[in-house]
């Protein structure tokens, strides 16, 4: 779901940059409220974890790739979509400075994808979902599924407004092969969700009045 430089012209890359700029200064305005001492080594490990779960690629189709996302497990922990933006940022930044896995023209487009559609779709898809069942399980797996599929739809989309490939074939390859990858994301989102509330229940406390 990384996009290289060569897939999409500059003027679209810029634009999503500016797109990406909006919600990392407001990301970063979340930070300057809500993070706090008993906070940082939570995200320092959640952008370790997603750091590591998004270096496993697998090829899709016309030069792109599929892997899992994290942003839903990064917004549901930290309570806000805007903290799934911050972390998703540190991590595909330092990707495609530091391991040239991304683009830097179209970081801004991986950035919103990942961190922001990924973030506010986990994020409001758990709400509702637990608002509806009371099923922490249930809630967070499908979050987590749509926070990835929905990213990769949209980047086949991207992929089509640049006329890098076509859009059914970007949308079947892109779509089938996250779909797929979503159940392991919302698997290990659902693992992960239980532990870190089992170590620190005085950050995380998703669990209380649920179901499971």
């Amino acid at each position: 779901m990384h996009i290289p430089d060569a897939f999409m012209p500059i003027p679209q890359g810029i634009f999503y940059w500016v797109v990406a700029l909006v919600f990392i200064s407001l990301s970063l305005r979340w930070v300057r409220q809500e993070m706090d001492e008993t906070k940082v080594p939570l995200v320092a490990v959640l952008a370790a974890g997603i750091f590591a779960i998004q270096a496993f690629n697998l090829p899709v189709t016309m030069g792109t790739s599929g892997h899992l996302v994290g942003g839903a497990l990064a917004a549901i922990v930290l309570g806000s979509p805007y903290a799934a933006v911050f972390i998703l940022s540190l991590v595909l930044i330092v990707q495609g400075v530091i391991f040239g896995d991304g683009g830097i023209t179209t970081m801004g487009a991986n950035i919103l994808n990942m961190g922001v559609i990924g973030g506010f779709v986990g994020f409001y898809s758990y709400k509702g979902l637990m608002a509806a069942t009371r099923n922490l399980n249930l809630s967070a797996f499908a979050a987590a599924w749509f926070a990835c599929l929905v990213p990769a739809l949209v980047t086949a989309v991207e992929m089509w407004i640049a006329g890098t490939f076509p859009l059914d074939l970007g949308l079947a390859g892109m779509g089938l092969y996250h779909a797929a990858i979503g159940v392991i994301e919302g698997g290990i989102t659902v693992v992960a969700l239980h532990l870190i509330a089992s170590v620190r229940p005085d950050i995380v406390n998703v669990t209380k009045g649920v179901t499971v």
